[in-house]
């Protein structure tokens, strides 16, 4: 039985104690003397002390049947004491008591004892009430307890959507810990006599209250207002929750105060059923998903169709010899709900006014935006959207170089002058990590000082990166908003959609940060240090803004996007996607720019589909969203904690800690890993809080150059090939292992096991091994871990694409269409005439995006002067797949001839808009 050190999350510990206690209880049934017995009760009594405080959060199996667990073990019962326990268990691990009453004595029979949840059709579970449960807080006597629940009780009605169950707990620390450990609350009542401090003791449930400000934070509290202020503290962890704060004090006092989530205000006694009333409400309002259901209604009407689409209704399926496999694989409902009808109860996305535009709206709600559009291609199309709605032809826009490809697409198409930001380099891993905000900061000031700051307009980051490096999103608009008070940001968070359901990844999303940024900048506090720091400042030159955490004036705006792959990390049908807006000026500046782009890169024909699920995906989140990350976080906590204790996967593998991948100048709060051996869990949220740059614990890095084998290969020929695992990531000498919401327990057992065997297998190998087989081990194992080649930073844009020697922006739009023409292109040969040419003295200057999978993002940009090192780094990929470049011709770049010719065109075109700027 693992130490309670062992676990990073209170719901697994939980999980497995029950497991414990079943286990333990029926063997202590069969042999009840004797030494063993004595050691059995021994350890019963500790599990029952264990779950005892745990078990005060949730509903099932509850404080009475606890209670008769405790009556049975001090009685002697063991039978019953084992009986009930697998029954409990079994009810637990089925989900069983979300659906029906579980009988816990041995009289009473339990018809569907060996039902599963899982194991039922998903139109049976379909049919069934959803259950949650309830938080009421309030300090109470057990009697008074069961009149409570009594009441909640007696207002349950047949026609009620939903089916729930009350939790009591005493404290304003016991609801905090409540509603961060128990997934299944989705309502809070809070009660006038409820008091501060918790009454149990246990160090995995006091980690949970530093995410809604720690001890010290809730010992400040005034006694008062302790009702309004959980309100408000359970907003900063759960927003998605609804309150109903009942109070003796007068309501329209507090109704006019922050509440937070609070949806209501009671005074004194509650009316019961309308509280009732207003729970189910609550819940409902996250429930509903309009277009979902608009689509739904539609499938079971009777239609003709003499429009486009023989595939709808299945008619061109249902009708045909030859294709009748489709129709049995996919059902008929998918059928019966493709059209290309926008009437009829359903709507448009192009011009949305019924269901879809509602579905954003909630979309909107879930994810904190002020506006949220829905994509059916993809977030590249999210991406290109965004640009072209916010870029004008000759604007700079600041990109971090190794950005998903689409982003540099989309500064072709808007004709942006892009001036790209290095990531800081892993050679050791062959992989980048994220963009130092002091290089952000040094990039603007150079702009600043070359006069050009007033054609600056958006800095675009991904947030977090595919190998997990997220920003500190907050400090970064703070800081650079101090040089550029109207900066636009684009966050792509492609890979980062679930990480507005956890409260410790909620702080870094970029819709999060925006709520956050636009509340600072209001306050009179943030003003006032406004104004000392200019005063600090006034007269010192570059390198103290550099090294200070600057403030933003209190007039700068706000204006945030961020484009998300809900079918990466939540649920959707591929390609369906989401752009998230909190922009102060979209109104006023861009709605109409932002309208003509979207249309410009929507389909005409949308997938319904795509749009059902991104709808449920978000009626999901709202509702388990929590729970689901919370779940996915926990598996891959267990996987870090598995690789890093097993002595014989130590040999091969490493998985990348925080100090591995991000240095240690940008992390301040020292954390060098989530998990030591020696030292157990680190709580995440410090470091989330603090520092710069923070490693994404969803996503579990392995180093494998130990095995001999590259990165590719061992995805390939090892996982895929021989176990069936499916990963996308990898480098020269790592893989990524990508937890989800629908990761489990099993899965990251089952990648345990295999990792085992392999690690197994290379140790036969290596025992049976000649010398000259070993040595040859050891020089591949060295290739791959220590002779490495640099990771090349971006070179520079040739002068033909420039508009000036002082700042590094380019033209990437010409330099795209002028390889158009093949008159202007010739191909060099990576280890032949390139070599020539730059010994010559020549810019050699590419013609096109080069882009290697993986790392899978360009190394050279058109218009972009070929260096040394790229070539060397060229050189030495051994992936299999490179855009952009031909080996049987060699690598794509300009003509002199070319050049010149658009150099000459670039000076005259820039002495127009001089003359044009003076006049």
């Amino acid at each position: 039985m693992h130490s309670m050190a062992d676990y990073y999350s209170a719901v697994q510990l939980r999980a497995d104690r029950w497991s414990s206690l079943r286990d333990i209880s029926s063997e202590l049934a069969r042999n009840s003397d004797g030494r063993a017995a004595t050691k059995m009760k021994a350890q019963i009594t500790e599990l029952l002390d264990q779950l005892a405080p745990i078990e005060t959060f949730w509903a099932f199996p509850g404080t009475a049947a606890f209670d008769l667990l405790h009556r049975h073990f001090e009685a002697g019962h063991y039978s019953e004491l084992a009986f009930t326990t697998k029954r409990i268990l079994r009810a637990l691990t089925s989900g069983a008591y979300r659906r029906r009453h579980i009988p816990l004595d041995r009289e009473s029979i339990d018809t569907d004892e060996h039902e599963d949840e899982a194991l039922q059709s998903l139109e049976a579970r379909a049919l069934t009430k959803p259950y949650f449960e309830v938080l009421i807080v309030d300090d109470m006597n057990e009697h008074q307890e069961r009149w409570l629940k009594s009441n909640f009780q007696r207002m349950r009605r047949p026609e009620d959507p939903f089916h729930y169950e009350p939790v009591v707990v005493p404290s304003l620390q016991d609801a905090l810990m409540g509603v961060l450990f128990n997934h299944n609350i989705q309502a809070i009542v809070v009660r006038p006599g409820l008091t501060l401090e918790s009454k149990l003791e246990l160090p995995i449930l006091e980690r949970y209250l530093n995410r809604a400000g720690g001890i010290k934070a809730l010992a400040e509290l005034d006694p008062g207002n302790y009702g309004p202020e959980l309100c408000r503290m359970i907003a900063r962890v759960r927003p998605e929750l609804d309150a109903y704060l009942i109070t003796d004090r007068s309501v329209e006092d507090i109704a006019g105060l922050d509440l937070g989530i609070c949806r209501r205000v009671f005074y004194n006694q509650e009316d019961f059923l309308e509280l009732h009333l207003n729970i189910i409400r609550g819940v409902q309002a996250r429930y509903k998903t309009p277009f979902f259901t608009a689509l739904v209604e539609y499938s079971k009407q009777p239609t003709g169709v003499f429009h486009a689409m023989p595939i709808s209704r299945g008619k061109s399926i249902s009708r045909s010899h030859w294709i009748q496999d489709m129709g049995a694989f996919y059902g008929p409902n998918i059928f019966l709900a493709e059209t290309s009808a926008t009437s009829g109860g359903l709507d448009s996305l192009l011009e949305p006014h019924g269901p879809i535009k509602e579905a954003q709206r909630l979309a909107s709600r879930a994810f904190g935006s002020k506006q949220t559009y829905f994509a059916t291609n993809g977030t590249s199309t999210c991406n290109k959207i965004v640009v072209q709605a916010l870029v004008r032809p000759g604007d700079i826009v600041l990109v971090d170089r190794d950005c998903h490809k689409s982003h540099h697409y989309g500064m072709v198409l808007a004709g942006a002058q892009v001036c790209y930001l290095d990531s800081y380099p892993l050679n050791e891993y062959s992989m980048y990590g994220a963009v130092p905000l002091k290089d952000i900061k040094k990039q603007l000031l150079e702009l600043k000082a070359a006069g050009k700051l007033d054609r600056v307009r958006m800095l675009l980051l991904t947030n977090c990166t595919f190998d997990g490096i997220v920003y500190n999103v907050e400090r970064v608009m703070e800081e650079c908003l101090a040089i550029k008070p109207d900066l636009v940001f684009l966050w792509d968070e492609a890979w980062f959609a679930f990480a507005r359901f956890g409260p410790t990844y909620r702080q870094r999303t970029a819709m999060n940060a925006a709520e956050n940024l636009r509340e600072k900048l209001r306050t009179e506090t943030h003003a006032k240090a406004y104004e000392a720091q200019q005063k600090e400042l006034e007269g010192k030159g570059d390198e103290a803004l550099l090294n200070t955490r600057l403030v933003p004036p209190p007039g700068a705006r706000v204006r945030i996007y961020a484009t998300q792959s809900t079918h990466k990390t939540l649920t959707s049908l591929r390609q369906g996607s989401m752009i998230h807006v909190h922009d102060q000026d979209f109104k006023g500046e861009v709605e109409a720019a932002f309208h003509e782009a979207y249309m410009t890169h929507t389909s005409t024909s949308p997938n319904y589909q795509i749009i059902a699920s991104l709808d449920v995906g978000r009626r999901q989140v709202e509702l388990e969203g929590f729970e689901f990350v919370q779940r996915q976080v926990e598996a891959a906590m267990s996987m870090r904690r598995a690789i890093s204790t097993h002595p014989l996967l130590q040999k091969y593998f490493k998985v990348l800690t925080a100090g591995d991948m991000i240095p240690e100048e940008h992390r301040e709060s020292g954390v060098q890993s989530y998990y030591d051996p020696q030292q157990g869990w680190t709580d995440i949220w410090d470091c989330w809080e603090s520092d710069e740059f923070v490693l994404d614990a969803t996503r579990v890095t392995l180093a494998v150059g130990g095995t001999g084998w590259d990165g590719d290969t061992f995805k390939t020929e090892i996982l895929m090939d021989k176990y069936g695992i499916q990963i996308n990531k990898t480098s020269r000498n790592t893989v990524l292992f990508m937890t989800n919401i629908g990761t489990t327990r099993s899965s990251v057992a089952y990648l345990i096991e295999v990792l085992v065997e392999i690690a197994r297998e290379l140790d036969e190998l290596q025992d049976d091994a000649s010398n000259m087989e070993k040595r040859g081990f050891e020089r591949r194992v060295a290739n791959l871990m220590d002779d490495l080649p640099p990771l090349p930073d971006f070179s520079h844009f040739h002068d033909s694409f420039r508009t000036g020697d002082s700042t590094p922006e380019g033209d990437i739009r010409s330099a795209f269409f002028l390889s158009y023409d093949d008159k202007n292109c010739d191909y060099l040969e990576l280890d032949g005439s390139i070599h020539e040419a730059m010994n010559s003295g020549r810019e050699v200057v590419s013609a096109q995006f080069i882009i290697p999978y993986p790392p899978g993002f360009p190394i050279l940009v058109p218009g972009q002067v070929v260096s040394d090192e790229i070539l060397s780094f060229m050189r030495a990929l051994d992936v299999s797949e490179i855009h952009g470049y031909r080996p049987d011709l060699g690598l794509r770049v300009f003509t002199e001839d070319a050049l010149k010719k658009q150099g000459k065109a670039n000076v005259a075109r820039l002495k127009l808009n001089d003359a044009r700027a003076k006049f």
